[in-house]
């Protein structure tokens, strides 16, 4: 599906200006401080080797230039997509000048000059961004944005467009025919829908407005249609927002039926055979090489634990699974022997707890008998957290779009326990958000995610969550 960037020509334009400057100059660098280090080519016949190197990058800038200048980058993509650059023009560098008839030297080169092209562009990046975010926050660059509609998906919207000032983005405002309950002070009602109607009749609106976003039932039809007309002849983007049910959003995504195009509700990016090939080949490597690292410390925990709790060294505990099968779920117990580790969810101050059980908890040590789980099958490293039977039976009847989150394997660790709603569930709130994460990681799964949650889980480890006891 394409992504929605609203980016600037000139300043993607100006990025690969700066990577060709900043190409040239290390390659000068390169004949002044370190001669040794160049292929022999590179005395016999330097423009060439110029013109391939610049050559190399105008392809590699084709598939990999880096889209700071779209306003919805994440750091992570802004490093991969310079790495995957890097590597491209390196690669095509080498092959290029041997095609040319360069010889000797090359690949020692090309292992010294691939990494310090890619710190080099990584810096420049930084300060590119840095200068971009100053120019956006002082008014250049900018997108001004108009809500139409109450729907709180607009606010959605809204809170997602304002929480980096960088973005560019200038919200005007919002018409609708009612006030929005819970309303950030800085999003102003404008006025009423007909109070619009009469703006655009007038010709009173329309100027410099870049973006309308529009969340009204489907009602309005008629009048969703002159909005997009309008739209059209000022050359505004229009987007449609699906309106909330409750608090998830209708989230319609487009597929092919056929010659027609119809909207599901629901799209995995594991349905497909090879991406759940891959994240089950990833799961079986990393449980086998945890278990064999882990098996040497089991001794020294079972010790400790038995010292300060009687009863097993493993706590097993029926949990809802993938297709709402169930399975049983191993950890290091870390509370004493009771009889409501099936019902009650554990505290900050939980008197279940032993010590050493709850150090565990914080650092997710209990958590690794699951690597168990995970090369038996029932579980995935990076999934929703499954949950005890108890809390299936009661949020599934409290949360309409609960069961959705056994659509995928669950995990041992998950996007809503790296991005704060881990632990104790002490208001429907935190549930419905944390089940909100969970369908968000099933519709946007790819490999790098599940690196970049592990990668979270992992320092969560050295620096343990306020929310994990």
């Amino acid at each position: 599906m394409k992504t929605n960037s609203n980016g600037s020509d000139l300043i993607r334009n100006l990025v690969i200006l700066g990577d060709f400057i900043l190409l040239n100059i290390l390659l000068i660098l390169f004949k002044q401080i370190a001669p040794d280090i160049l292929p022999n080519f590179f005395e016999t016949a330097p423009k060439t080797e110029l013109f391939v190197a610049n050559i190399s990058l105008i392809i590699a800038e084709y598939f990999f230039h880096t889209k700071i200048h779209e306003r919805r980058n994440s750091f992570e993509y802004v490093m991969l997509r310079v790495l995957k650059l890097c590597v491209c023009q390196a690669v095509l560098f080498f092959t290029l000048s041997r095609f040319v008839g360069g010889s000797g030297g090359f690949f020692r080169f090309i292992f010294i000059y691939t990494p310090v092209l890619y710190c080099s562009i990584v810096m420049l990046r930084l300060f590119e961004i840095f200068i971009l975010s100053k120019y956006r926050q002082a008014g250049g660059n900018t997108r001004r944005v108009l809500f139409i509609g109450h729907d709180m998906a607009n606010i959605s919207i809204y809170e997602d467009l304002m929480v980096d000032a960088t973005t560019g983005y200038k919200v005007i405002g919002y018409y609708a025919d009612s006030d929005f309950q819970k309303c950030p002070d800085t999003f102003t009602r404008l006025g009423t829908l007909s109070d619009l109607q009469e703006k655009i009749d007038n010709g009173e609106i329309g100027e410099n407005i870049h973006d309308v976003f529009c969340c009204l039932s489907h009602d309005a039809t008629p009048y969703i249609s002159h909005i997009i007309e309008w739209c059209d002849k000022h050359v505004i983007h229009f987007f449609y927002v699906p309106r909330m049910e409750g608090n998830f959003r209708l989230n319609l995504k487009p597929e092919r039926f056929g010659n027609q195009t119809l909207f599901t509700n629901f799209v995995e990016p594991l349905a497909d055979r090879t991406n759940r090939f891959i994240k089950r080949l990833f799961d079986i490597v990393v449980s086998v090489i945890i278990l064999l690292i882990l098996l040497p410390f089991i001794p020294i925990i079972a010790i400790i634990i038995k010292s300060q709790s009687p009863g097993p060294l493993f706590f097993k505990q029926e949990r809802t699974g993938l297709n709402g099968k169930n399975f049983f779920c191993y950890k290091f117990r870390s509370m004493h022997v009771n009889k409501d580790a099936d019902n009650l969810q554990a505290t900050r101050d939980d008197p279940r707890k032993f010590a050493f059980g709850n150090f565990m908890r914080k650092t997710n040590i209990d958590e690794f008998p699951q690597f168990f789980n995970v090369l038996r099958g029932d579980m995935s490293i990076v999934g929703p957290r499954p949950h005890m039977l108890k809390h299936t039976e009661v949020y599934s009847g409290l949360i309409s779009k609960y069961m959705v989150r056994h659509f995928s394997k669950p995990g041992i660790t998950g996007w809503a326990q790296v991005t704060g709603y881990r632990g104790e569930t002490e208001e429907l709130w935190q549930m419905e958000e944390r089940v909100r994460r969970d369908i968000w990681y099933i519709e946007n799964w790819s490999f790098w995610l599940d690196i970049k949650i592990m990668f979270m889980t992992a320092w969560s480890i050295i620096k343990p969550d306020k929310k994990a006891y």
